[in-house]
């Protein structure tokens, strides 16, 4: 086994008690304001944003610290008319045979179907995969750890980084998704999770009401 060898850690702002608070009060009205989009406008959307909040989410913490995650970001026409047709089709056999009634019933309030334009219409498309095999360094082929978990975090990060560039985002699941591999170009051995959806939304894009709707503190969390 290799030497552990250790840093300092990050050396913390020394905040008082009162100022702790009053930042995780602004953090949490800040991330209160983020809403699942559906409407995008094809406005063009610097790189540079996407490649900063891509490099947040790769500060994650994760299994070993292989960092078991890659981001393909899709701009070019015809991959995303490729992707958005490929998709539409698993949409449409969920919707019309794979879905429960249970499943398509609480799905109704939010009023989606299997039509998905912000596919072609959105300037990026994150495709983020898992890797079940690969290292902290390049042409590495050890096992990952904790894969879901760690992508799992890592995309929560990049969702909350693009939401405080003033962008939109909408997770985007078409199951099965092994399509996304041959459009994205990604091995096998990795395992496609969901298509993030990034820009700005569209003029007088709207959400159902029934999406505002959050838990409230006692029933999501427990002190014990």
């Amino acid at each position: 086994m290799k030497p552990h060898e250790t840093l300092p850690y990050t050396e913390l702002p020394d905040y008082s008690d009162a100022e702790r608070i009053e930042r995780s009060v602004a953090f949490y009205e800040a991330l209160k304001t983020r809403r699942t989009c559906r409407y995008f406008s094809d406005e063009p959307v610097p790189r540079a944003v996407i490649e900063n909040a891509l490099l947040a989410a790769g500060t994650a913490p994760n299994g070993a610290n292989h960092q078991p995650w890659h981001f393909a970001v899709i701009e070019s026409a015809d991959k995303k008319s490729a992707l958005r047709d490929a998709a539409e089709q698993e949409e449409q056999e969920f919707y019309d045979s794979k879905a429960s009634d249970e499943w398509l019933e609480a799905l109704g309030p939010l009023g989606t179907d299997a039509d998905k334009p912000f596919l072609e219409i959105a300037p990026y498309l994150i495709v983020i995969f898992g890797q079940r095999k690969g290292g902290m360094f390049p042409g590495e082929m050890k096992q990952n750890y904790y894969v879901n978990e760690s992508v799992g975090i890592a995309t929560g990060m990049l969702i909350t980084a693009l939401h405080d560039a003033g962008l939109a985002t909408l997770t985007h699941t078409p199951n099965p998704m092994k399509f996304l591999n041959q459009i994205c170009d990604r091995p096998p051995n990795e395992k496609p999770m969901m298509v993030l959806v990034a820009g700005k939304p569209a003029d007088g894009a709207t959400i159902p009401k029934h999406a505002t709707f959050k838990k409230p503190l006692d029933q999501i969390a427990s002190w014990l």
